[in-house]
């Protein structure tokens, strides 16, 4: 994403780049569910409940949730809006966070965000929110402390640890070894994930145009139509990401793709290993459809937000997938957290209605929401 504040600038500038974002802004017009929900036990359809609506001021990119239980959002960019964060309470009234300033552009001091779509709570209650790069300045992680209500730290993602195609999309905290995990989608055949050590904020790019990290080939489809870009079939490497709540496995997997994959961390720190090590140690999980974000509970199922069906599926430990929830209300589901109540929980933004991806008219129907279903697995933990 770019400094400019208008989405349709934004990604006519990455199109004629032929970089991520324009591949991930086109995606997303497949992304709504039609029907009534099928495909579920009738025990568990009640189950699935919408806990906030907002208004065109909020349309939700993704959500954390703290230990605490509290609730913060990245507000998308694709609608032009000027707030980049705001805090969720159970009211379902919004306000800006950290403050004003912060949630707002960068002013001459830096103070502000430019464009954060991941974002995550660590053990300490450090909201870690990925600021995303672009051709005139570095990504961030910018961690605010929720529990002092300060900055905590700001660790910046330069080059060579980004490339001029870089699109610093989700993120994974890894609180047993102090490491945060990035997704960087970029071109498809750059796409790597990048290690963020919290402590010294040193980074490592690996798996960088892996076939583990690279789109699949499989068209993405909505109404029989395959999307394109540049008269190609579209195809997009590792966006959805997550860890288990005892950071012992990280799960990621292409946006265009059907498997996830998952590594163990010990392994995905360990220097002394190269590329190839790295992919023999790469276990395939299960079968996922095309997905913007994955979660995972202490029982090993893995939810996947289906972006071609406008549904909620689950990956168990045996591989399977089924639908979970497939509902008319799920327009566009992007990215999940799993609170502490044991609930997961996720974002409706319905991306394909976006000036973005409209023509630059908004033609939202007023499905931004968040959404909550309970977790499988019985936890008192959660991450």
């Amino acid at each position: 994403m770019k400094v400019q504040s208008s989405p349709p600038s934004i990604l006519a500038r990455k199109l004629t780049l032929l970089t991520l974002i324009g591949v991930w802004a086109l995606i997303s017009s497949q992304a709504y569910g039609q029907s009534q929900p099928e495909s579920q036990p009738q025990d568990i359809a009640h189950e699935l409940e919408t806990y906030a609506l907002f208004d065109e001021s909020t349309p939700p990119g993704n959500i954390a949730i703290g230990p605490d239980g509290r609730k913060f959002l990245s507000v998308h960019g694709f609608y032009g809006q000027a707030l980049r964060m705001v805090e969720l309470f159970n009211d379902g009234s919004v306000k800006p966070y950290p403050n004003k300033a912060w949630a707002s552009a960068p002013d001459e001091n830096q103070i502000g965000l430019y464009n954060v779509l991941g974002v995550d709570v660590d053990q300490k209650g450090v909201l870690w929110m990925l600021d995303t790069s672009s051709d005139d300045h570095a990504g961030r992680l910018v961690g605010w402390n929720t529990r002092t209500e300060s900055l905590e730290k700001i660790i910046y993602i330069a080059k060579p640890m980004i490339t001029s195609g870089s699109f610093l999309n989700d993120l994974a905290i890894d609180n047993k070894h102090g490491t945060i995990y990035l997704a960087d989608t970029a071109a498809n055949e750059q796409a790597a994930i990048i290690l963020v050590d919290i402590k010294t904020g040193q980074t490592r790019r690996v798996l960088e145009g892996s076939q583990f990290t690279q789109a699949e080939d499989v068209d993405m489809s909505i109404d029989g139509t395959v999307i394109t870009l540049g008269g190609e079939p579209v195809r997009l490497g590792v966006n959805p990401i997550t860890i288990d709540p005892e950071s012992n496995w990280l799960y990621f997997g292409a946006m265009s793709g059907t498997s996830i994959y998952r590594i163990k961390t010990d392994d995905l720190i360990d220097v002394s290993l190269d590329m190839s090590a790295l992919e023999n140690k790469i276990q395939r999980y299960g079968d996922k459809s095309l997905s913007d974000g994955i979660t995972v509970d202490g029982g090993g199922n893995v939810y996947v937000t289906s972006v071609t069906q406008g549904a909620i599926e689950v990956t168990d430990s045996s591989g399977d997938s089924r639908t979970l929830y497939k509902d008319q209300r799920i327009v566009w589901p992007d990215g999940f957290a799993h609170g502490p109540d044991n609930y997961i929980y996720f974002t409706v933004n319905e991306l394909h209605r976006s000036p973005v991806l409209n023509a630059g008219k908004n033609a939202s129907q007023g499905e931004f929401k968040v959404m909550r279903f309970p977790a499988l697995f019985t936890s008192k933990t959660a991450r």
